[in-house]
């Protein structure tokens, strides 16, 4: 027996892990073609100093403290951006940076704003796609539904708590990354937002293609686990 750090995970109630399940057996058969066809989104939050989470280095026993040891911190936590992206087979989509409160109109207007956007920047096709988001109450909104409807956008019946499903969580993980490389920390929030948005446009097709052929591996691994944790 080792003592190892609890991995955090969205809380799963019984609920949740057979909604999982049905999901997972939904798609059971689907291959790595068709879920190219899916658009992923999601929002995050990209802090000025290090992560939420905790982060790990390798350090020679008994050398001392350099700045690479060390994840910096300021009292008032130095501030965040948050933004929502989008991902397709073919690359990264168009991204926005939310300011204020992320409501069912700001969401609309980003549905409006970016997502044919990014499917035209790829010469994709607009009646062939199928789009992803999660479950927040925006996602849900009725101004939402309606402006799906409108453009007869075809919806993927996404399971509540379940990042681990989505493989732009892990694009995520990669931009913030690339982030925590630079030398210096941003001076300004206003910096922190230019540089997420160069590294946004460095997220490779290849990366993206990567994650979005994963999905067959991750429903396989909801279908072991009944529903319950993976290891995504």
């Amino acid at each position: 027996m080792v003592a190892r750090v609890k991995v955090k995970k969205p809380f799963l109630s019984a609920k949740h892990r057979k909604a999982h399940l049905e999901f997972a057996q939904k798609y059971e058969h689907w291959t790595e073609k068709d879920w190219e066809h899916v658009m992923f989104t999601d929002e995050t939050k990209v802090n000025c100093i290090g992560s939420d989470g905790r982060q790990w280095v390798w350090k020679k026993s008994g050398s001392p403290l350099t700045s690479q040891h060390v994840q910096g911190t300021v009292k008032f936590g130095g501030g965040s951006v948050m933004v929502w992206g989008c991902m397709t087979a073919k690359g990264v989509g168009y991204m926005h940076r939310i300011e204020g409160k992320m409501d069912a109109a700001l969401y609309e207007e980003i549905l409006e704003d970016h997502v044919f956007q990014s499917l035209e920047y790829y010469d994709l096709d607009a009646d062939d796609f199928i789009f992803q988001q999660g479950n927040d109450p925006k996602h849900k909104s009725k101004r939402a539904l309606k402006w799906f409807e409108d453009h007869g956008v075809e919806l993927l019946d996404w399971p509540a708590q379940s990042p681990d499903l989505n493989p732009i969580e892990h694009l995520w993980h990669i931009l913030k990354l690339h982030l925590q490389d630079y030398e210096t920390l941003p001076s300004s929030i206003q910096e922190l937002w230019e540089r997420i948005q160069v590294e946004w446009e460095k997220l490779t097709k290849e990366e993206c293609l990567s994650l979005i052929h994963s999905m067959p591996r991750r429903v396989q691994a909801v279908l072991k686990a009944k529903g319950g944790y993976t290891k995504y």
